[in-house]
């Protein structure tokens, strides 16, 4: 199948992904995105144990099929995100609950991992990897993935420190499988800008936290909506890889500036009980907070998201016409 044959059998209403986010993406968030027209995601860590995962996706797979039946068509995929990494005993058991279920798009973290892919690729899935550099971006070709996140600069979570448009271009002429690119898109005109510099669904995590369904505190949402650029902290000291954080929800935990610089990993064990613990008291998010004014349905934002994107792209015709002609 082309990539465009592809994409287009998501059935998407716009090119967008809402990233998988620790604790905050959950099922409401995932039907809400399915039901809007974007693939949305959740870490299959969210739930608490591989049982519950299980039933989990069985209550998805039961909400596509009723959905299908009462409007006749499928509902774009959703995705899982798999750590992949060797510290996460419920590789292997969530594994095979993915397989178990043929969960449409895997989304791998921390690891490229061959295995994973096969067994993926034994049901007809699909296998996303996010990538920081274009070392890591090599090593998930080689493994055999079919499509790479890029996160850039400013992401909320995990994020890289490069640029968007060198690193997607440096990307697209190694590899012509799928490309995500995430990194502070907020709104439907940063989706048309991605898709400009050359990628294929625009990924979004930090703009979601702000909707109905998102499973985030309250006060976690007013943090993002009174923060700008110079609130976002990104720093190695809550799990050893560096991350963007709202530097109030830091400051508020006790973790100093003096801290935060020091790129060292806070002794959680003593402190917060767990890492878990600590992301639940310590909010992530990108500098997209910046553009983000209010918390409304999922379903209302995906609609001004259409406007602008299609704005957007009318404005672009207009230039190019006027340069052009």
């Amino acid at each position: 199948m082309s990539k465009k044959a592809l994409l287009d059998s998501f059935n998407l209403s716009l090119p967008i992904v809402a990233a998988p986010m620790f604790i905050v993406s959950q099922l409401e968030l995932v039907k809400a995105g399915m039901k809007s027209g974007i693939i949305a995601a959740m870490p299959a860590l969210n739930n608490r144990t591989t049982e519950g995962f299980d039933e989990w996706l069985t209550e998805l797979d039961e909400f596509r099929a009723s959905e299908k039946q009462a409007n006749g068509k499928d509902l774009p995929p959703y995705a899982i995100n798999l750590i992949v990494h060797k510290t996460n005993f419920r590789v292997m058991p969530d594994l095979e609950i993915i397989v178990k279920h043929k969960v449409p798009i895997v989304i791998t973290s921390l690891g490229a991992n061959e295995d994973v892919v096969k067994a993926v690729h034994s049901y007809g899935g699909l296998v996303f990897h996010d990538v920081t550099n274009s070392y890591h971006a090599q090593k998930a070709i080689n493994v055999g993935v079919d499509g790479l996140i890029l996160v850039t600069a400013g992401a909320g979570g995990h994020a890289g420190t490069l640029n968007p448009i060198p690193f997607i271009q440096e990307i697209r002429s190694m590899f012509d499988g799928i490309i995500l690119l995430g990194g502070c898109l907020s709104n439907g005109k940063d989706v048309a800008t991605a898709l400009q510099m050359g990628a294929d669904l625009a990924y979004m995590g930090t703009r979601f936290i702000n909707t109905d369904e998102a499973k985030a505190p309250e006060a976690y949402k007013d943090m993002i909506i009174a923060s700008g650029t110079r609130d976002i902290v990104y720093t190695a000291a809550i799990s050893g890889v560096p991350a963007n954080f709202l530097g109030k929800s830091l400051e508020a935990a006790g973790i100093t500036k003096e801290l935060w610089e020091q790129k060292v990993k806070v002794d959680f064990g003593k402190e917060l009980d767990t890492e878990a613990k600590a992301w639940t008291t310590i909010w992530s998010a990108g500098q997209g907070s910046a553009t983000i004014q209010k918390t409304e349905p999922m379903a209302e934002l995906v609609a001004q998201m259409k406007l602008d994107f299609k704005d957007s792209i009318d404005t672009l015709n207009s230039i190019s016409e006027q340069y052009t002609s």
